[in-house]
């Protein structure tokens, strides 16, 4: 334990806590130690990823845990079905080397791989594709400490009506330790990216998400095109055709994120040169096609700092809404720098997921972070919610609870769960208030029903 005196901050720098003090844990039971010391203190306690969360998830007011020190695979006892456990705080970048003795893979990524595997999937990060769902689907058990400090598994066989609730949790539940995830053979991906015309690329949005493995596509605003990228899998012994250092660098390095660093700053002060920036990036998009190993295709590494919103809709929704939002930016003469991400997931059934009972598209917009968002959010925002959205949990939205119950059949069974595993309110922060709504007493009729 260490007492603070720094103050914490987010990667997209829009949030910040000075703590009480930042404790450490190397152990299960460690965390159940800190957790029943802060609730003989009356405070509070979050544990902390690696901070990419836009909203303050994460913030802690009081008690802060810093998982930094579980991690790697804590269990493989069951490697021949695919399944390892792995602690809370292991980085999703550092899964492949854990994972390749192995032969394994996760089923699906998103596009940044630097936060922790339990933040990443206690917020609903997901990548694209149909037949997938976010992260928090191929949870299959977990390990957690509750707000009286109760160490519990979460499994198949073992309180496993707990599960959707747990996989996505918010941190509302309890502190992960550890999470036992299930696999998939390690796989290749031949990645094709190509600038079509936008029109095109929404006119075909259902045929394209539906005829691919994985479809994504990125708009950058005051241009007419769009930066398409389609992977296929591909067997573990299929042939690898990665892209060679210096075209990677090229790409993802110098333009995406040195050249586009140097822009964000220019537009800031500047904002009518962005139509100008934005139509080198037009020129610029990557058009190439390799095959290589899925993390290495995934996943981007994104240097230049940002804040971002992402909604969820309905599959069908996609294309009027983004139409409604190039109108919209249009109509209000903004400079908007940063581009625009749509992709889509599988339905799936985990109670505060984002695509919970139906078919998902997801639209996500940006601003530099030395940028105000909040007009330009405000505006995309509404036209998201008039088309049934459901905000990112760890990103920039302004929904309370009385909104999200409306959007969540399963709302108030997870709240009865996290008045159940947190009856003192322990894992609460002033954005779980707005969220979830204020603890109304434990659950005293067991758990919701299944």
């Amino acid at each position: 334990m260490t007492a603070s005196g720094a103050v914490w901050r987010n990667w997209g720098r829009s949030e910040q806590v000075r703590p009480l003090r930042v404790e450490r844990p190397a152990s299960a039971e460690a965390v159940q130690r800190a957790v029943q010391a802060a609730s003989r203190a009356g405070l509070r306690v979050k544990p902390v990823g690696a901070g990419h969360s836009f909203t303050g998830i994460a913030v802690a007011p009081d008690v802060q845990l810093d998982l930094g020190a579980l991690t790697g695979v804590v269990d493989d006892t069951e490697a021949a079905e695919g399944r390892l456990t792995i602690g809370a705080g292991t980085r999703l970048h550092a899964l492949p080397k854990l994972f390749e003795p192995y032969r394994l893979a996760l089923a699906n990524m998103g596009d940044i791989d630097r936060q922790t595997i339990a933040g990443a999937t206690s917020t609903g990060t997901h990548g694209t594709g149909l037949a997938f769902g976010g992260l928090a689907t191929q949870i299959v058990g977990a390990r957690l400490v509750t707000g009286e400090g109760e160490l519990i598994r979460v499994a198949p066989d073992e309180r496993s009506e707990l599960l959707p609730a747990v996989r996505l949790g918010l941190g509302a539940l309890g502190v992960l330790v550890d999470v036992t995830l299930q696999l998939v053979p390690r796989y290749l991906l031949h990645a094709v990216e190509r600038p079509e015309p936008l029109e095109d690329v929404l006119d075909g949005w259902l045929e394209r998400v539906r005829g691919a493995d994985h479809f994504e596509f990125y708009w950058h605003p005051h241009t007419d095109s769009a930066l398409t990228k389609t992977n296929t899998r591909l067997p573990a012994d299929a042939e690898r055709r990665p892209l060679g250092r210096v075209s990677r660098w090229i790409d993802d390095e110098l333009v995406a994120n040195g050249v586009f660093r140097v822009a964000c700053n220019l537009a800031r002060p500047i904002p009518q040169v962005a139509p100008v920036i934005a139509r080198q990036a037009e020129r610029l998009s990557s058009n190439r096609e390799f095959i290589d190993w899925s993390p290495a295709v995934f996943v981007t590494n994104r240097t230049v700092r940002f804040r971002e919103m992402e909604y969820a809709i309905p599959l069908a929704e996609v294309p009027g809404a983004l139409r409604e939002v190039r109108q919209l930016i249009e109509r209000r003469g903004w400079r908007i720098s940063f581009p625009v991400e749509v992709r889509a997931a599988a339905s799936d059934e985990n109670w505060l997921s984002t695509a919970h009972g139906r078919e998902t598209g997801y639209i996500a917009v940006h601003r530099f972070f030395r940028e105000d968002p909040a007009e330009y959010f405000a505006a995309v925002e509404q036209i998201m919610i008039d088309r049934g959205g459901r905000p990112h949990w760890g990103k920039m939205h302004t929904r309370d609870a009385e909104h999200l119950r409306a959007a969540y059949p399963r709302f108030d069974d997870f709240v009865a769960v996290r008045d159940r595993l947190d009856p003192e309110g322990r894992f609460q922060n002033p954005y779980l208030e707005r969220v979830l709504g204020p603890r109304v007493g434990a659950s005293t009729s067991g758990v919701p029903r299944a």
